[in-house]
């Protein structure tokens, strides 16, 4: 049984259909816009509106972007013979935050993942392997997530990318700085030896 009229329940539904909005939270989030004044209301309202009007593809990475190219297709001192594959623009955000990248990126927007009906077609691997000149693309670096779609992706690109002489490299994965071995799992582990270095 509810305990709110039909349009809080069906704001507070509208917010729970959002990635990892809880019950509680979708109320708060519903009431603490119900307590908005107007003109707050419409700007949160606005910029949704105009985020989705605006917002397009690069045609190059697949970044979302208000430009075409995107900023960091656009810029000249990105280094354009090194391509880093991540499946999703919130991964860009996460490479961009260690300011060590200075490369260029391909969004999959996705992986692939047999279970669940997503196969090479379904993501934008034919527009990653449209871009690969041998003579201008050095090296491809795979930063697709460390589950197993994740994996299988990087393999299946790697299958596809190595016969045109391009060096393709995976990121290491492995144990979070300040982390305690004992509480480590076997995979991560594992991809931390795998991912191990001279020193």
């Amino acid at each position: 049984m509810s305990y709110y009229s039909p349009s809080i329940e069906k704001l507070v539904e509208a917010f729970e259909r959002l990635p990892s909005i809880g019950h509680k939270t979708a109320v708060r989030l519903a009431f603490h816009m119900l307590d908005a004044n107007e003109e707050e209301t419409n700007e949160f309202i606005n910029s949704i509106i105009n985020a989705k009007k605006n917002l397009k593809y690069c045609s190059k990475c697949y970044n979302i972007s208000d430009s075409d190219p995107c900023i960091i297709c656009a810029n000249p001192k990105r280094d354009e013979s090194v391509i880093c594959v991540v499946e999703d623009v919130k991964d860009i955000i996460a490479m961009e935050k260690t300011h060590e990248f200075k490369g260029v990126y391909h969004v999959l927007h996705g992986s692939i993942s047999p279970m669940n009906g997503i196969g090479p077609d379904d993501i934008k691997l034919k527009e990653l392997l449209e871009r690969l000149n041998p003579e201008t693309v050095k090296e491809i670096i795979l930063a697709t997530n460390p589950r197993v779609e994740g994996e299988a992706t990087a393999m299946y690109i790697s299958k596809l990318v190595k016969p045109l002489g391009i060096k393709v490299t995976r990121i290491a994965h492995g144990i979070p700085v300040g982390g305690d071995l004992e509480y480590t799992d076997e995979i991560t582990l594992t991809k931390a030896l795998e991912g191990r270095r001279e020193i």
